[in-house]
């Protein structure tokens, strides 16, 4: 029977040192709240107090899922290194024809969608058409005035909508 009172009492010892760790980092956290979030009105500190409650009881429970999570972190990295490519969309890479006007840009053969977009930003670094103060805009020229419907000036992201309606599968 005295075996079994020490290792109780080892048992205790080390809840004794858990929750010392626990209440050293709970303090931590909340110095550090206190130092992150001091226009909270108290989010941080009701966090950190919530914390301190429960250190000692469930630390038990944190070191089992700190051990789970580091399973699903091992498994997690297991996919993204060992796993297969994942395959293109054929739609994607489709051959798709222009019109007139978007030929003049990108060539009269039909390719991807992707290859498109490519030589049109291509064309329009070559020739500088990026505006200078706001580079999400696109200063049209020539030969893009008509794509962009006639539009000296279209964002990035409306010009993607413009030249799609230029684009119909081969």
């Amino acid at each position: 029977m005295p075996t079994a009172k020490k290792s109780s009492g080892a048992k205790k010892g080390a809840a004794k040192k858990s929750s010392a760790k626990s209440a050293s980092k709970s303090t931590a956290k909340k110095g550090g709240a206190a130092k992150k979030g001091g226009a909270s009105k108290g989010g941080a500190a009701k966090k950190a107090g919530a914390a301190k409650k429960g250190g000692a009881s469930k630390s038990g429970a944190a070191k089992k899922s700190a051990s789970k999570g580091g399973a699903k972190k091992a498994t997690g990295a297991a996919k993204k290194g060992g796993g297969t490519k994942r395959a293109l969309n054929p739609a994607l890479s489709a051959p798709m024809t222009s019109s007139a006007q978007l030929q003049a840009i990108v060539g009269d053969q039909p390719i991807p969608r992707s290859e498109i977009t490519k030589r049109i930003w291509d064309y329009i670094k070559r020739n500088g058409l990026q505006d200078q103060q706001n580079r999400r805009a696109i200063n049209a020229d020539d030969k893009l005035r008509p794509i962009f419907g006639g539009k000296n000036q279209v964002s990035m992201f409306e010009m993607t909508a413009l030249v799609n309606k230029h684009m119909k599968p081969a």
